[in-house]
């Protein structure tokens, strides 16, 4: 029986469908952004989605007889009977359309083992059985024959997602991660399409456990499907896969600007922290053999009995003056909390949150205990505001310490026996309501709760890291693909899965460099640490029990490959930086897959292996065991081989010589680079001096330069830099200035010469 759409009214810029069973609604927020809406009896308040993103809009909307059209600068919609909405570009371009068929479910005969091994990876068995709840809905579209898929986060497995599915359950699972993994620790329902050349995105708010299959079940259509929750979706269009992550990152909130150290080297085990002095003789080993580094990572060792917001004395000096003595020799130190909190009467997070009920609860109203680290615990509810403020002011015991940031774990949330389960009473805010629905934006309120203690209570831009997040997470938080291993089928994974992430909003993400369970190798180790050199967080993790994975442990030649890495990194530190500032304008990526800048050529499409840096750097790491060279695809432009100088037309594969010490690294020609100083860590202090490397002989590149700390920036303070190359000459204009330390000299390297340049007088004057 068809469901006949009978009229539409307006309400501004909301548009409601009137079917005869119930209204769907379409909130039009900008020209490329469409909101699809169906109450189903939930609360519909975002996590995702802060403040209002409604801009007043111009749309014409017309009863077209067989159909409604809502027409922007920028989108058409058409809405049919049945609930069908099909979307197009303004030029007519197909992009999002309703599937008309019915769905096939893949036939499963299933025998009860069977069930039982499908249950334990996450499966829906109902959904398997076609035993839907009432509750569950699904949104099914039109598969088009060369559509690509990208995004959804960390997922494992290759770039494209296309012929694979995924579910949506943050999930702590500690056998080795391979590309049938459903899920893992994020959620994070961003998808990206492109049909037929054209590019769309559809960001899906649903906090529900949720299913999103890309073409495996069948080559006609595409699907996503939720166990409970309202129908709620973003269609984002842009003339570009760029602006079309623009216009996400608009609805979702951008990377804001990071301390400048947290683009230094870090260093982390779990073992470290058992004792001060072990940690004392990481750091001193550190310094000993010139690698350079700015971070020390604490595990959950360094606390009392895992007791959160709490430090051991056993093993420990006074914690402030342990800290103090690290900063002076140029380490920070980062402290692991995890969000079980030690079931015990005389410890006082425990009695404080018992007493204010700020521990989620089960169904009987006791608060529901499972065991984690600590042994017996309970769990923050963090859905709630207090609870969040709660958490926010326990930070302060740990920045008045001294410690510069504190990294989130265990919170999907982890717990040893048995997932929590699904009716366990959470809080959405001031509503009860259960795990069910709260379980996905455990880890992001936490994050969140942990950067507002950051930034109230260190007035310095918060540096926090979370295993678990969903969409929105980045704007509180860096993020790591959490515990892989050392596997090079692992470090093969890095690449599309911190490309995907960063296509997902999370610009600010990295890998456990070297991997974190099983046993690294020289190889592995060497190769990691070069792959991973632009990975915007940097940092070598191992866990207890693995083979030790600092470099010295290996001796040559591992230990003078990774120190040559190490320095490199930091040369490129000020490149970084400004690709964070324009990240925080247009919330594009730093590491970034070629699908990215090149969407209109195939070649790239399925591109495993390389990756690039903003739109100037290019490179192509060694990700099999024994291999010293290597095809690399260089895309359309000329390119330049950062080693040797050798210049190269793209659109061409070339063979690359890639020994044991070497990265394939090539740089767009007409390019500049900002270039650090060799360094063993990042200073406070202001550069007086900065350094630009020039690629070719016509080029403009613009600079960004802040005090590196504070939110100061946000008032204005802060300074850019115009680099203009052309003809052989070179102007260097300050464009803006609101930070009072400018650099006193500039240095521009030529292929041929250097062209030095005076601050004077409010303008750069050539020697």
């Amino acid at each position: 029986m068809t469901n006949k759409l009978i009229n539409f009214t307006k309400d501004g810029q909301k548009i409601i469908l009137n079917y005869q069973d119930q209204p769907l609604e379409l909130t039009i927020l900008t020209p490329e952004i469409i909101r699809v809406f169906q109450d189903r009896g939930n609360a519909s308040n975002s996590y995702a989605i802060e403040g209002d993103k409604k801009i007043k809009t111009d749309f014409d909307i017309e009863d077209k007889g067989d159909h409604t059209e809502i027409t922007t600068e920028k989108l058409i919609v058409k809405a049919y009977d049945d609930k069908k909405i099909d979307v197009y570009d303004e030029k007519g371009d197909p992009l999002i359309m309703d599937y008309r068929g019915t769905r096939t479910p893949i036939d499963r005969q299933m025998d009860k083992e069977h069930l039982k091994l499908a249950e334990s990876e996450g499966h829906d068995v109902k959904k398997l059985l076609g035993m839907h709840d009432e509750n569950y809905y699904e949104i099914i579209k039109t598969l088009a024959s060369d559509e690509q898929f990208y995004g959804l986060g960390d997922k494992t497995g290759f770039l494209n997602k296309r012929h694979y599915a995924y579910d949506n359950w943050n999930t702590d699972n500690p056998d080795p991660q391979v590309e049938s993994f459903t899920r893992l620790y994020k959620s994070i329902p961003i998808l990206l399409g492109i049909k037929n050349g054209h590019p769309y995105g559809i960001f899906f708010d649903n906090t529900y456990r949720n299913h999103i299959d890309l073409g495996k079940e069948s080559n006609n259509y595409y699907y996503y499907s939720a166990v409970d929750g309202n129908v709620d979706y973003y269609i984002i269009g842009g003339d570009s896969l760029k602006e079309v992550i623009t216009n996400y990152t608009y609805l979702t909130g951008r990377v804001p600007m990071p301390q400048k150290w947290a683009l230094g080297y870090q260093q982390s085990r779990w073992g470290y922290s058992v004792s001060q002095k072990q940690v004392e003789k990481i750091a001193e080993n550190l310094r000993k053999y010139d690698l350079p580094c700015d971070v020390l990572h604490l595990d959950i060792d360094y606390m009392d009995g895992y007791r959160v917001f709490t430090w051991r004395k056993d093993t420990y000096e006074a914690p402030e003056d342990f800290i103090k003595k690290m900063r002076k020799l140029g380490f920070r130190i980062i402290t692991i909390i995890d969000p079980g909190v030690k079931k015990d009467d005389g410890y006082k997070i425990y009695q404080e949150g018992l007493e204010k009920g700020y521990f989620v609860k089960a169904p009987d109203g006791t608060v529901y205990v499972n065991e984690v680290w600590p042994g017996d615990a309970v769990f923050p509810d963090f859905g709630r505001k207090q609870v969040r403020e709660w958490w926010a002011k326990n930070c302060k015991y740990l920045v008045d310490l001294g410690v510069s940031g504190i990294w989130d774990d265990m919170n999907e949330p982890a717990s040893f026996r048995g997932e929590v389960p699904e009716d366990v009473v959470f809080h959405n805010e001031d509503e009860k309501t259960t795990h069910r629905k709260m379980h996905n934006v455990y880890g992001h309120n936490m994050a969140k709760a942990t950067y507002e203690g950051l930034k109230k209570y260190s007035g310095k831009r918060p540096f926090v890291i979370t295993r678990a997040a969903y969409a929105g997470t980045q704007k509180f938080s860096t993020v790591w693909t959490g515990d892989n291993q050392s596997l090079w089928a692992h470090v093969q994974m890095m690449i599309p899965q911190l490309c995907n992430l960063g296509m997902s909003g999370f610009g600010f993400a990295g890998t456990d460099i070297g991997g974190f369970g099983a046993d690294t190798t020289p190889e592995l180790l060497t190769r990691w640490i070069e792959g991973a050199l632009f990975s915007p967080l940097y940092r070598n993790h191992a866990d207890r029990g693995t083979r030790s994975q600092e470099p010295w442990v290996f001796g040559e030649p591992t230990l003078s490959i990774y120190r040559k890495y190490l320095k490199l990194r930091y040369r490129f530190v000020p490149y970084l930086y400004d690709e964070f500032y324009r990240e925080s304008k247009t919330g594009l990526p730093i590491m970034r897959p070629l699908v990215l800048n090149y969407e209109n050529d195939p070649h790239v499409y399925n591109m495993n292996d390389e990756y690039m840096v903003g739109e100037d750097i290019l490179t192509a790491p060694v990700v099999q065991e024994g291999q010293t060279e290597r095809a690399v695809y260089l895309p359309e432009g000329e390119w330049i081989d950062f080693w040797n100088g050798v210049e190269y037309s793209g659109k061409n594969t070339i063979l690359a010589d890639a020994p044991i010490d070497k990265l394939p690294l090539f740089i767009r020609k007409n390019a500049i680079l900002p270039w650090g100083k060799e360094v063993s860590h990042i200073s406070d202090e202001p550069d007086k001096t900065m350094t630009f490397r020039v690629f070719g002989d016509k080029v403009k590149y613009t600079h960004y330069q802040d005090n590196g700390l504070d939110f100061n920036y946000q008032n204005g303070e802060y300074n850019l830099y115009d680099v203009e190359v052309a003809d052989g000459h070179v102007k260097i204009k300050l464009a803006y200035q609101g930070y009072a330390h400018e650099y006193q000299q500039i240095i521009v390297k030529l292929a041929d010469r250097e062209v030095v340049f005076d601050y004077c007088d409010g303008e750069y004057v050539e020697k």
